[in-house]
């Protein structure tokens, strides 16, 4: 969920994070497999699960002898606009969940487990994008306080209207980060295909960034489905409200990714 980032240290440095293994056993050959859209009509017209992306094998090193390639550093930073998008949405969405539970709890004391569920996974994917910004010293957004005020503001309103809008909220959101990660992982792989076909050697890290860019991305569709499930299609009116919500997301990213 693209939108904040912080300009300060102290809480982002106070957070203890997970540290990327160098397996790329599992990794390569890489199929990425998108799961099953929602069944509703209109989520198939638009969300990013229906991109299925490369199908990218890695040439044996008994093949041919590989000159060592590019590392993780040098992909964020050639690009930091992208891990700054990412830690800014994650932010985000940790405080619209954390607006929206008190009041969809309160009338639905059902719903805690599920939103204490998307709330816990958002916060961890925060972590680990903090952690990336502070490994490869990349500057967060100037616009972190705003992203939070509007984020928080967000998911307090969304929650008052109803549990159907907080639930069109996610949808909105979540189809929005599904794109956005799906395009940063196609990058990626696009370049491990330029580097593999120019005789480089695919470091592990990188290929534990991409997996890790695919759990998230799929945890995120996670809570799309959770949405759809919990009658975000019988907010109203829904077509105004995740429209106006989808493009707001459309320009946060854009904005974070130049300020």
């Amino acid at each position: 969920m693209p939108l904040q980032a912080h300009t300060g240290s102290s809480p982002l440095q106070a957070l203890q994070l997970p540290v990327l293994s160098n397996n790329l056993n599992h990794l390569f050959p890489v199929a990425d497999l998108v799961r099953t859209p929602v069944q509703h009509q209109e989520a198939q017209a638009v969300d990013p699960r229906t991109t299925r992306l490369p199908l990218l094998r890695c040439p044996s090193n008994s093949a041919r002898n590989l000159i060592p390639g590019p590392h993780v550093h040098e992909i964020i930073t050639d690009e930091p606009s992208q891990l700054r998008v990412n830690q800014a949405g994650e932010l985000a969405a940790t405080l619209i969940y954390k607006a929206q539970t008190p009041l969809v709890v309160r009338q639905h004391p059902h719903l805690r487990p599920l939103m204490a569920h998307m709330y816990d996974q958002e916060a961890g994917h925060f972590a680990t994008f903090n952690n990336l910004i502070h490994k490869h010293r990349v500057r967060p957004t100037a616009l972190y306080p705003l992203w939070s005020v509007l984020a928080t503001g967000l998911g307090w309103s969304t929650a008052l209207m109803g549990r159907e809008a907080a639930m069109a909220c996610t949808e909105a959101v979540e189809t929005e980060i599904g794109d956005h990660y799906n395009n940063q992982i196609r990058e990626i792989l696009e370049m491990i295909t330029q580097w593999e076909a120019e005789g480089y050697e695919v470091s592990a890290e990188i290929g534990e960034l991409v997996k890790t860019l695919r759990r998230i991305r799929d945890e995120e569709l996670e809570h799309l489905d959770h949405a759809v499930e919990h009658d975000a299609k019988k907010a109203e009116p829904h077509w105004l409200l995740t429209g106006v919500i989808r493009a707001g997301c459309r320009g946060a990213i854009w904005v974070s990714e130049r300020v």
